[in-house]
């Protein structure tokens, strides 16, 4: 399910060169990052209602204890309550959506014009818009997972 969030917290941007994931031997490398907001924001339930969506759609008869199952497991699940990483910047009393993709996200500024690297933005504080797409991945390693489609730079923070 496609969402666009308005006006997140970037974190551990992985945007310009795909990477394995560490510890992984022989893992496709991948462009992501988390995006933070609070419980109060907009894209809080944008994403609760997505994933019970998903799960719904994909597992009629057992979505509930599906996601159950997965809830805070990291490794199964985009979503998870910041305060599970509260050693991490910026994570402490917010909600972390992982996103990630195999091929390079669309990365903008403000005005839509295309960012490079060398631009130096958006970076790890920084607020950003974002298109995800939420999906259930029910074969081979079941989870609740999101791909990251792009990115907007929409405003200055405090770098993580």
């Amino acid at each position: 399910m496609k969402l666009a969030l308005k006006d997140v917290r970037l974190a551990f941007p992985n945007l310009w060169h795909a990477k394995p994931f560490p510890g992984q031997k022989d893992a496709t490398p991948k462009f992501n990052c988390s995006l933070l907001f609070a419980k109060d924001h907009e894209a809080f339930a944008l994403v609760q209602d997505a994933i019970v969506s998903v799960a719904k759609e994909a597992r009629p008869k057992d979505w509930e204890e599906f996601l159950a199952s997965i809830k805070g497991n990291t490794n199964k699940m985009c979503f998870i309550d910041g305060n599970l990483k509260k050693n991490y910047d910026g994570f402490e009393g917010n909600y972390a959506l992982a996103a990630g993709s195999t091929t390079r996200p669309t990365i903008l500024d403000r005005d839509k014009s295309p960012l490079v690297e060398a631009d130096g933005r958006p970076y790890g504080g920084c607020y950003v818009n974002a298109i995800v797409d939420i999906w259930c991945q029910t074969k081979q390693y079941p989870g609740i997972r999101c791909t990251l489609s792009g990115l907007q730079f929409n405003r200055d923070g405090d770098a993580f």
